[in-house]
């Protein structure tokens, strides 16, 4: 049968519909776009082993899920750094152990997976903090002296923590501990915090942690969006009101697709017009949207202003990418996410990692 050119045009939107997303406003990122038929590159693996140094067993070390995974470019190859969990039974989320692995490509398309993990709780300083809930959902930069700072989350099982750890090489890790251990006698030790994303500025080619008067800054938390800055990348300080309480810089909006939560996503970049942070949002569907669907978790951008980090300039009205493949609505977190966690220029395309459905990792790319 002889296609229209009216019926090739409908068939052309639909695909493109499928693929790739919208872009609302001039100062995003993007568009980025699914590959053609898009799969997750990184699934789990219940033949992968590992010796753990705490328990001195032989361990199925992701057998449960692999998602939420950080990414930095090196050396001409993309390095992801994803959060693995051993099954422990049929325990619900939060109740598995979790350790970062390691999957390099050099080319964008495919993903060869270390057999090992490379960053994992040990019989350490701190233990503490990090089990038996083990090492949650990195964020990674670089400096420009070429050390690579990781922010992730400490869990064990009490109160999960936003920590820091720093490496020459992606393999020997430094951990600093806590960010805010040392700030106001440790006020905020003991509080919920996760979800670091720090500043960065693209600087001959490649994304480096930028400094703004002087000072490194990095988005944080959840449900609220909070700042905090630093001078050494591994004490920080939140900002606060001038009453000593803790300012939040974005929160759930009643009626948008973020009514339920909002969340840092991977590191923000400075441009020209200001800094752009991609964000995690929640859905309330009484108070949210309606067609999304309770705790759909989806992606947003915000911009604010780059000498003042704080101020909101603006922000997009619907989410730019949202979970819409089998692969995004299915495994633990039925509700569907593309939660967001990486991003990498590489051969100038931009690759941004998220976590599926708290189960599996996808990408999707946008030309520079």
């Amino acid at each position: 049968m002889r296609t229209t050119y009216f019926q090739l045009c409908i068939l052309l939107f639909t695909c493109t519909g499928l693929f790739s997303q919208n872009k609302e406003k001039d100062w995003m990122l993007g568009p980025f776009e699914r590959p053609k038929n898009a799969q997750p590159i990184l699934q789990k693996d219940s033949t992968s082993t590992f010796k753990d140094p705490i328990t001195q067993k032989i361990v199925h070390w992701e057998s449960m899920a692999t998602f939420n995974p950080a990414a930095i470019a090196k050396n001409d190859s993309i390095y992801v750094l994803y959060r693995a969990e051993e099954k422990l039974g049929e325990k619900e989320i939060g109740g598995h152990r979790s350790r970062i692995g390691m999957a390099t490509s050099a080319d964008g398309t495919f993903y060869n997976k270390w057999p090992q993990p490379v960053f994992y709780p040990k019989n350490d300083n701190q233990k503490i903090n990090e089990w038996p809930g083990g090492i949650e959902d990195p964020r990674i930069v670089e400096t420009e002296d070429g050390l690579y700072v990781l922010t992730y989350t400490q869990w064990n099982r009490k109160v999960p923590k936003l920590a820091v750890a720093t490496s020459k090489d992606l393999i020997h890790w430094e951990k600093h501990g806590p960010v805010f251990q040392n700030y106001k006698n440790g006020v905020y030790h003991e509080k919920e915090t996760k979800s670091g994303a720090i500043v960065t500025a693209l600087k001959d080619g490649k994304l480096v942690a930028a400094k703004i008067d002087g000072k490194y800054w990095m988005y944080y938390g959840v449900p609220h969006i909070w700042l905090a800055t630093s001078t050494n990348m591994i004490d920080w300080e939140p900002v606060e009101t001038y009453e000593g309480k803790l300012a939040p810089v974005l929160s759930p909006r009643p009626g948008y697709f973020d009514s339920w939560l909002v969340e840092a996503g991977p590191p923000p970049l400075l441009t020209d017009n200001g800094i752009v942070v991609l964000y995690n949002a929640g859905n309330s569907q009484n108070i949210g949207v309606k067609e999304l669907g309770n705790r759909i978790y989806t992606g947003g951008q915000a911009l604010f202003d780059a000498q003042e980090p704080w101020k909101l300039l603006d922000r997009t009205e619907k989410p730019f990418i949202k979970p819409e493949l089998p692969f995004e609505k299915s495994g633990q977190y039925k509700d569907g996410t593309t939660f967001l966690e990486g991003l990498v220029l590489f051969k100038n395309v931009w690759y941004l990692y998220y976590g599926t459905a708290d189960s599996m990792v996808g990408v999707v790319t946008a030309r520079k």
